[in-house]
């Protein structure tokens, strides 16, 4: 982009300290002409109608996603000026919106995160969809899309959410050992990051039963319960998820609930007749050109290729673990999931790879 067109489009999502802020400034007085005569600029009557779908869109992690958007005049006109769109993402805490991508006409900036992997579509008249490539963990959440024609600003609201898995998490030293920062750091660490509210209730609704407290993507602390029982609440409250409300995000420490997606690669378990040490194990998965599988990855396997094995293996973050499609006997609980042998200092087991494709 010419300098001085990156430049303005900087300007305008920041916006700062002008008296018409809406992710963009436009003074009410324009010089058309250049004549030194002040034209004002007053509204037509036409109503801007955004429109955005009502249902969420879904996705998953790697894949590419459209976020419909279309606006309208109510009645119907044809604008006069190049129409300036705004697309944010909101964020769980309600703090300062994230700047995604501004546009004036067919000119547009992305920003931070989503410089290169976000564009708009505009296939159709009036249409303002954003396009995002190579979706990552972080996109999940809620967007704005914002049309602003002169003085005229409308906005609507579009639901991005991945299809993943959520997963408790406590660190080696075990339980309540995390504050917030070092909970959201485990979870990257495995392949994943904290869930939101609406993940951990999601995976309530499909069975998660967990009675340790963990963090969540917006600083408060739950855990999920299906069966009522004494140490969790107490036998007398019904199924749902407890609530710890805000935490001190420093002092406080808990486990964690992290969330992970679908995989760009494989899951595949590797074994050897003695077993393996841990240190083995990471040396076994370099010598087939992959790498030992984090904790995320191992989940996600499950969830989503249906990884089904009854043989314990190394993990990355030194955990031994085996995942469970279909339950049967000498292979755990009566339910799907992945079985955890924790974090043994010793004992030689074979190890889950992971490998891009």
């Amino acid at each position: 982009l010419p300098l001085l067109l990156e430049a303005t489009l900087l300007r305008l999502a920041s916006g700062s300290h002008h008296p018409f802020y809406n992710g963009f400034y436009y003074n009410h007085i324009m010089n058309d002409k250049g004549n030194g005569h002040d034209k004002v600029v007053y509204f037509n009557g036409a109503k801007l109608v955004v429109e955005t779908p009502k249902d969420p869109v879904y996705s998953s992690n790697g894949a590419n996603v459209t976020l419909p958007c279309h606006y309208h005049y109510e009645p119907d006109m044809e604008a006069k000026r190049k129409i300036r769109i705004k697309w944010s993402k909101l964020r769980d805490d309600y703090t300062k919106e994230q700047d995604v991508l501004v546009a004036i006409g067919k000119t547009y900036l992305a920003f931070g995160d989503f410089r290169g992997r976000a564009h708009l579509h505009q296939a159709n008249r009036r249409e303002a969809s954003l396009v995002v490539s190579d979706v990552r963990l972080q996109d999940d959440g809620k967007y704005r899309c914002e049309v602003i024609d002169g003085l005229e600003d409308e906005s609507n609201v579009v639901d991005l959410r991945l299809k993943g898995v959520v997963f408790p998490y406590q660190p080696p030293r075990g339980q309540y050992r995390l504050n917030f920062h070092e909970a959201e750091r485990v979870c990257q660490e495995q392949g994943a990051i904290l869930a939101t509210f609406y993940q951990l209730f999601q995976a309530w609704s499909e069975g998660l039963d967990w009675c340790n407290a963990g963090w969540l993507a917006d600083g408060t602390v739950h855990y999920p319960i299906r069966l009522p029982r004494k140490p969790c609440g107490g036998l007398h409250l019904a199924p749902g998820i407890r609530s710890y409300g805000l935490r001190d995000r420093h002092q406080h420490r808990f486990d964690a609930f992290c969330f992970s997606s679908a995989l760009k690669g494989e899951v595949f378990y590797l074994d050897h007749p003695a077993g393996m040490t841990l240190e083995e194990a990471k040396q076994s998965c370099q010598d087939v050109g992959a790498e030992i599988a984090r904790v995320g990855q191992l989940y996600s396997a499950w969830k989503f290729l249906g990884l089904d094995r009854c043989d314990a293996g190394w993990l990355a973050d030194g955990s031994v673990r085996y995942p469970i499609a279909k339950p049967r006997a000498n292979c755990g609980p009566a339910e799907p999931g992945v079985r955890s042998f924790g974090f043994p200092s010793k004992g030689r087991f074979g190890v889950y790879c992971y490998k891009e494709r």
